[in-house]
């Protein structure tokens, strides 16, 4: 048995970034549909290594293979306000059991400010020590709750961050719901649009907790 959890935000027009408008209607056109504009990182979505120059390798090129695997959730809630987020915050236990090729989801409680100034300009970050951490172990996924994995104010620190990350790991940004998950450890499916030649696309991202 299995259960899912949904860990993507919705995206709506007050989503910055992102617009959807009427194109058509079922009264006036015969059915209806809507005009979609985004922000390539904008809600829940997925880095390639293309957004820092890492490599050419854009979304469209990623191996579908490192979309899914199993991830730990690591407890990070005492990270606060632009605090960073370090390999202390790994526990004994997950260290133990990790091997390569697993992913880590960090629990930060930020979605909760989706929506503010703060969720953008004072987002909990990645450490330096624990994004060389995922390359040194073959981290195949970090999925984080701010929209970014580093300060998006500071390009030098948002630059490092990312480079470091997308010489081996998949980044995905923005989730929610990681509250509802009731295991440390959960089969991670995240699925890109797949926009060829994209430096990045919004993710279906789920948790499935297998009993």
């Amino acid at each position: 048995m299995s259960r899912v959890v949904d860990l993507t935000m919705s995206y709506h027009n007050d989503v910055n970034g992102f617009s959807k408008e009427i194109a058509k209607t079922k009264d006036k056109d015969g059915w209806n549909a809507t005009t979609l504009t985004f922000y390539s990182h904008c809600g829940t979505h997925m880095d390639a290594p293309s957004h820092f120059n890492v490599s050419n390798q854009t979304i469209d090129e990623i191996d579908v293979s490192n979309f899914v695997g199993c991830a730990w959730v690591i407890d990070a809630r005492d990270v606060g306000s632009k605090g960073l987020v370090t390999v202390n915050h790994i526990s004994e236990k997950i260290l133990n059991k990790f091997v390569a090729g697993d992913s880590l989801i960090i629990w930060t409680g930020w979605s909760q400010f989706a929506g503010t100034q703060k969720y953008r300009d004072e987002l909990p970050r990645i450490s330096e020590e624990l994004a060389y951490w995922c390359v040194d172990n073959k981290v195949k996924m970090i999925a984080v709750e701010p929209p970014s994995v580093a300060d998006v104010n500071n390009l030098q620190e948002v630059t490092k961050i990312h480079e470091i990350l997308l010489k081996g790991v998949v980044i995905i940004e923005g989730l929610t719901n990681i509250d509802k998950l009731k295991s440390d450890c959960v089969e991670l499916v995240a699925l890109p649009l797949k926009i060829k030649d994209g430096d990045g696309a919004p993710a279906r991202v789920i948790a499935l907790e297998i009993y």
